[in-house]
């Protein structure tokens, strides 16, 4: 008896790898989005509890303040520290995005998979540089919200304002990209947040206007980066600036390429990210 004959089987034509292209744009969005959901699922301690923070800082310098300095650079003194309080709360935020992220990658052991994905360099950096930036603006949105309850916030200019956040929020996100490479446990990177970041915010004329500092203390904060981010970002809601606005877009633009190129360097060395 005849066996019946098996049907022929059509070969599968191979499927060619997708191309990437010069720019990955998926994995460059893949590490953003992991960054942005990374934050939000915890939203409530990375956005709620800054804004908690910040509104209590305005409380008690308000109550603590309020009566002796009525008025500061021409305007009132709550207008005048609002925006302060707003930019210390993105810089900070930004700043612990990216840095956190990466040392807890690197304590996990999974930063290999990160560093041995198709992504070059520069989109490493541009990833973890736009994740700590976008939750810094957003934690900036939510407390001049909130803040906008109990002290009338008006944006002069508002395209000052934009360029001031999204520039300052970038900055200490990168920077926080160089401390989390650099560091191997939470406790170093805290040391660079106690030791570097938060003295720089709180001298910076957050809470102040430095042309009530005598002498040596006024040149020393006008050599803080932060008074430029927080001068700048004054500038756009009250009008009132104590530094040139075109020194503080000076600093922004090379501060952020100056850290971008050095992010980018420790990406591309491997350092401190490979066993």
């Amino acid at each position: 008896m005849a066996m019946s004959s098996m049907p022929e089987q059509t070969p599968q034509p191979e499927l060619a790898p997708r191309p990437i292209g010069r720019i990955n744009w998926i994995g460059l969005a893949a590490l953003v989005r992991k960054e942005v959901r990374r934050f939000l699922t915890v939203w409530v301690q990375t956005v709620g509890a800054p804004m908690v923070t910040t509104l209590l800082f305005l409380a008690v310098f308000t109550l603590a303040l309020g009566r002796a300095l009525q008025v500061v650079g021409g305007v009132p003194f709550t207008q005048f520290l609002a925006p302060g309080l707003i930019m210390m709360s993105m810089i900070q935020n930004s700043f612990a995005n990216s840095s956190s992220s990466i040392v807890s990658s690197k304590m996990q052991g999974n930063i290999v998979d990160i560093v041995m994905a198709p992504l070059s360099p520069i989109e490493l950096t541009i990833g973890y540089g736009l994740g700590g930036m976008v939750r810094g603006l957003m934690v900036g949105a939510g407390v001049a919200l909130a803040m906008s309850l109990f002290v009338p916030i008006t944006i002069v200019h508002p395209f000052h304002a934009l360029f001031f956040a999204a520039m300052a929020s970038l900055m200490l996100s990168l920077l926080g990209v160089v401390g989390g490479i650099w560091a191997d446990k939470h406790e170093q990177n805290a040391a660079v947040t106690n030791f570097i970041i938060t003295p720089l915010a709180f001298l910076s004329g957050t809470f102040y206007s430095i042309d009530r500092l005598p002498g040596m203390w006024n040149t020393a904060a006008r050599m803080d980066p932060f008074f430029y981010m927080i001068d700048g970002f004054r500038y756009a809601f009250t009008g009132h600036s104590d530094a040139p606005l075109i020194i503080g877009y000076a600093i922004m633009v090379v501060g952020n390429l100056g850290l971008g190129l050095l992010a980018w360097a420790l990406f591309r060395s491997g350092y401190r990210l490979r066993a």
